[in-house]
């Protein structure tokens, strides 16, 4: 019987491609529940997350109406983009994890490169 193909085995499969070809720049993954989306740059040289960014923090829930929509995905692509600027990273490799890329995923990326980070 064939295995399904499932999130985590299409997350696996994504992230083993990035570490071939990102070339040791840090890696911008998006996590998307069914009420917030969640994104980190992470240096996996190090060991260690340069910057971070979600749905729930204080200013981000005043001022959206929801954590589950296109608008709050972009709103926190702005946000890491700025951050990760300011700790000095302009060029990421984008891990989309195993959502596909369209939506509340590639809202935030679009976002995100528009504020300034390049991948």
């Amino acid at each position: 019987m064939a295995r399904k193909n499932t999130a985590i085995q299409r997350r696996d499969r994504v992230r083993r491609a990035l570490r071939r070809r990102s070339g040791g720049r840090p890696r911008l993954t998006v996590f998307r529940s069914s009420r917030h989306i969640y994104a980190q740059v992470i240096d996996d040289g190090q060991g260690i997350t340069v910057a971070a960014a979600s749905s729930l923090e204080a200013d981000m829930r005043k001022t959206l109406k929801t954590g589950g929509n296109k608008d709050a995905a972009a709103a926190v692509g702005k946000s890491i983009a700025e951050r990760a600027l300011k700790a000095g990273v302009t060029k990421v490799v984008f891990d989309r994890g195993g959502s596909l890329f369209h939506g509340r995923v590639k809202a935030l990326a679009d976002a995100a490169r528009e504020s300034g980070l390049s991948f």
